[in-house]
């Protein structure tokens, strides 16, 4: 099964987002449709997808805030922690739910922390991490309980997974979770105790 991934950047939030599309379906998924763009629209067109599915990895505005666009032009089922987003009805995932959509099998792993609503979707050796985890760094939290949390539950809910997964991140680069593992500030034994909210590029 052929999958395509396709990285749009947002000025909004400086944030991504992402067309995953089976190009032997002719289906797509849109990952926090941060905004959308005549490119988007024309990527979508010209590969004659079928949009059939919204994944949202958490509600702040910087990653949804096309989603009432999108539901203009498209019909998609919407994918979230939450029931409603910006007047959507959503069809609620909780952790460790598995679904599929575009005939692609996806999974939905629960990672509060940044926000609490916070969701990763892993797709065949992808995973789609939001706000939980970026190149370099862990989402900013709050406090440094909730950055040991976050961090806790990103070492325990991502054990299994293979160091040659593909971590597609909310604002940032690409990169690998074995890379993550190794070099991720985030993810050191004592990173909660330097833990500091000064950091506003990941908002």
């Amino acid at each position: 099964m052929s999958m395509k991934i396709y990285q749009h950047y947002s000025i909004f939030g400086f944030s991504n987002s992402y067309i995953i599309g089976n190009e032997d379906r002719c289906s797509a998924i849109i990952v926090d449709p941060a905004e959308v763009n005549a490119a988007m629209i024309e990527q979508i067109e010209h590969k004659c997808y079928k949009l059939v599915a919204v994944l949202i990895t958490h509600d702040h505005l910087h990653h949804i805030r096309g989603l009432k666009t999108l539901m203009r032009i498209y019909d998609p089922v919407v994918y979230a922690s939450n029931t409603r987003i910006l007047g959507t009805v959503c069809r609620k995932v909780r952790d460790q739910d598995i679904f599929e959509e575009a005939r692609f099998r996806i999974k939905a792993i629960a990672v509060p922390g940044h926000s609490q609503d916070s969701i990763i979707y892993s797709m065949g050796q992808n995973l789609f991490t939001g706000d939980a985890l970026h190149a370099g760094v862990i989402g900013k939290t709050t406090s440094a309980f909730n950055a040991q949390a976050l961090m806790n539950r990103l070492r325990d809910k991502l054990e299994g997974f293979p160091d040659e997964t593909l971590l597609f991140p909310g604002h940032g680069p690409p990169s690998t979770l074995g890379t993550e593992r190794k070099f991720n500030l985030g993810l050191t034994p004592d990173a909660s105790e330097q833990h500091s909210p000064s950091y506003d590029f990941f908002v």
